[in-house]
């Protein structure tokens, strides 16, 4: 058995392949963090929606003089009524249901408090991209009922293009900016996602949660993984050399 002279070994270290290797383990150890960190959010949003599917559905007069956070407020059951508006219907690209690629039909109500996007179900799509699937907008007056969603950005790969909008309007994802702007009219700061005992729209197969807790803590069991067995690669790869540097040594010292 071999032993170390550590401070030989430290004079021989190459110092860029230290620093390299303390980036590929710090950034390991940052994704487990970041998929723990997801888990825990998971958690406590499916804590919070068991806990909202004990109450009733609130006005949305009344959500909208609480002061919540977004995340308070997200999964919140809401009562509204309105006017939806028929001429413009839009088309939430690139959602599945069991395998098949379809859409999202949004449409626009009017209530007392404002305008608001409403996510009325899901469709499904056509191989051809070129052709939209044929959906009949709501007209006139409706109560429903359904949960508070808030928008979250994903990456797309091209901007989307609002100078040109044919109706019904394919969209890649919801900005609620940009769509206030192109139809004139502020929107409130969430999305409606009917209540699937709502007789209204088309099929509701949404999931609050599409990946559980269960399945971040294995992600980021993962990632752990790989970097204690990145640094234990490293670490015996340098002890290696070391000792097969110090063994031509001294046969080169003894010849």
């Amino acid at each position: 058995m071999q032993f170390i002279n550590v401070k030989d070994y430290f004079r021989q270290l190459n110092w860029f392949v230290v620093a390299i290797t303390l980036l590929v383990f710090c950034g390991l150890i940052k994704l487990g963090l970041w998929q723990s960190s997801r888990a825990l959010e998971k958690e406590q949003r499916l804590a919070r929606i068991a806990q909202y599917q004990t109450q009733q559905a609130i006005e949305l007069q009344q959500l909208l003089a609480l002061s919540k956070s977004e995340k308070q407020l997200n999964d919140l059951p809401v009562r509204l009524t309105g006017n939806f508006e028929p001429d413009k219907v839009f088309l939430l690209d690139n959602q599945t249901n069991q395998g098949r690629l379809g859409y999202r039909v949004l449409q626009i109500l009017h209530t007392d408090q404002g305008a608001v996007l409403v996510n009325l179900g899901w469709v499904e799509g056509f191989i051809d991209r070129n052709q939209l699937p044929s959906v009949t907008p709501l007209v006139g007056l409706h109560q429903v009922r359904g949960n508070i969603r808030i928008p979250e950005q994903g990456v797309i790969l091209a901007e989307q293009d609002y100078s040109s909008v044919r109706w019904p309007f394919r969209i890649q994802q919801i900005e609620l900016v940009k769509i206030s702007q192109l139809i004139a009219e502020k929107l409130l700061p969430f999305v409606i996602y009917l209540d699937t005992n709502e007789t209204i729209g088309y099929e509701k197969n949404w999931r609050p949660i599409v990946m559980p807790p269960e399945k971040h803590r294995a992600y980021a069991f993962q990632w752990f993984s790989l970097a204690t067995a990145w640094l234990v690669l490293i670490l015996s790869a340098s002890v290696w050399f070391y000792n097969n540097n110090k063994n031509e040594g001294s046969i080169c010292r003894r010849s």
